[in-house]
């Protein structure tokens, strides 16, 4: 090889060895930083649920749009105590996560004993729904709503959230009117389940406790229930303000949020070799943190 070949060579290698950051464009990191306090919402006390364990505590964020029979319903069933005591009792690896009350020896007495499917709803005046543009397999169209990832249809003007990971939904027989009081968390998005399951909220924090339960199949009888113990599941806003998690999460109908998206979309860091343009609903987290004390 001639020397001036040889110059080429190494100079072509050394370009490969470095991916090239997109100029101009910020890392979700740095947007995040830069975000202003008008870009978070604090998570509603009175749309926040606590899952205690004995692992540690589970925030969920309801649903404040879609799906609220669910939402009134899991409120009430821990106004009730009702999950108190009781296990998750089929955990699922790569699947989900179900409790409550497998051997049904409890009454339920302020909820209702069945709901009304509500896999899909006629989309509510206010519900915000801030679209992506990527395409996706399971809906027309894809995006988020208060936060939430939802699925919509314009032709029939329906929405309906995702079974993302985390997701949070009544468990049902095969009767579409049968969901009541067992509850189940995904453990990796599970999108074929979108509207055939009522999903009505999200984990927000302490999903490591949730994948670290003890992997069960329901049991036969009570005394063979491996399913680790549901401390309590209570509603944030009956606890004392100083026991409340001070927790707010990106708003997805701030300006901010479309930056957020492309920035991962399309990862402008110098690490990345190969940019897909596309960002899949599942695969782009809503940002959540701890609110400074004022």
């Amino acid at each position: 090889m001639k020397p001036t070949s040889i110059a080429l060579a190494l100079l072509a290698a050394t370009a490969s060895a470095h991916a090239d950051p997109l100029e101009g464009k910020r890392s979700s990191a740095e947007i995040l930083a830069a975000s202003a306090s008008e870009d978070w919402r604090a998570l509603d006390p009175e749309n926040t649920l606590y899952i205690a364990l004995e692992r540690g505590r589970v925030v969920v964020m309801l649903s404040p749009v879609l799906a609220q029979d669910h939402v009134a319903q899991i409120k009430a069933l821990a106004r009730e105590g009702f999950y108190d005591g009781l296990s998750f009792y089929r955990v699922i690896d790569g699947f989900v996560a179900q409790g409550g009350d497998l051997f049904e020896t409890r009454d339920v007495k302020t909820a209702a004993k069945t709901l009304s499917a509500e896999f899909d709803e006629r989309a509510p005046e206010g519900l915000g729904f801030t679209a992506l543009p990527d395409a996706d397999g399971y809906a027309p169209e894809v995006g988020f709503a208060a936060s939430l990832p939802t699925g919509y249809d314009a032709a029939s003007g329906r929405a309906w959230h995702l079974h993302c990971a985390g997701a949070i939904a009544m468990a049902r027989d095969e009767g579409r009117d049968t969901a009541g009081t067992e509850f189940y968390i995904t453990l990796q998005p599970q999108r074929y389940l979108d509207r055939n399951l009522s999903v009505f909220g999200r984990v927000v924090e302490g999903m490591e406790h949730i994948q670290a339960l003890r992997r069960v199949a329901p049991a036969e009888t009570p005394e063979g229930d491996l399913g680790e113990t549901i401390l309590s599941v209570r509603v944030a806003a009956d606890l004392p303000a100083s026991a409340r998690a001070p927790l707010e999460i990106l708003r997805t109908d701030a300006e901010i949020f479309q930056e957020y998206a492309e920035s991962r979309r399309n990862r402008p860091e110098a690490f990345f070799y190969r940019r897909p343009n596309h960002v899949d609903v599942c695969q782009l987290p809503i940002p959540v943190r701890r609110r400074e004390a004022s």
